[in-house]
């Protein structure tokens, strides 16, 4: 399920919810989305082990588990967008545990292979659920279409 709102400007929002529906358990009510395209730049929400369209928690206790679905909401987020994980220029990486950085490293370099984009890594006490233990944000540009031959 592919949400888009109303574009504003140059502004397109991809996936727009409310924290209220996201986080029911909180007294959040604020207006976000998964992805803005503005300029050519694709800036994304940070990515946990969640699956968009059901808003479930996956790979709970499992590092892994958890890098694997963050990576392809990316994917399928860049898609959306009309943008592709080889556009990617930044990638952050959010850890509740420097344990997990080996783990964590490895699953993105898998999907990131030969793309090169800067990366920022950082370790944090928690995550805006207990149960998420790795966030990944990305930017990309968008490339122009190649030309035909």
């Amino acid at each position: 399920m592919t949400d888009s709102a109303p574009q504003r400007g140059t502004h397109t929002r991809i996936r727009p919810f409310n924290t209220r529906d996201t986080y029911p358990e909180q007294n959040l009510d604020n207006d976000l989305c998964q992805a803005v395209v503005a300029g050519g730049v694709v800036y994304l929400r940070g990515q946990i082990g969640q699956d968009l369209d059901t808003r479930e928690s996956v790979g709970i206790g499992d590092v892994a588990a958890q890098t694997e679905k963050a990576m392809a909401n990316i994917a399928m987020l860049l898609d959306e967008a009309g943008s592709r994980l080889a556009d990617i220029v930044k990638v952050t990486v959010y850890l509740t545990d420097i344990r997990y950085r080996e783990t964590v490293y490895r699953v993105i370099g898998r999907w990131l292979e030969g793309v090169y984009p800067v990366s920022t890594g950082l370790v944090v006490e928690a995550l805006a659920r207990p149960e998420w233990l790795v966030e990944i944000d990305a930017t990309a540009v968008i490339s122009a279409p190649e030309a035909a031959s």
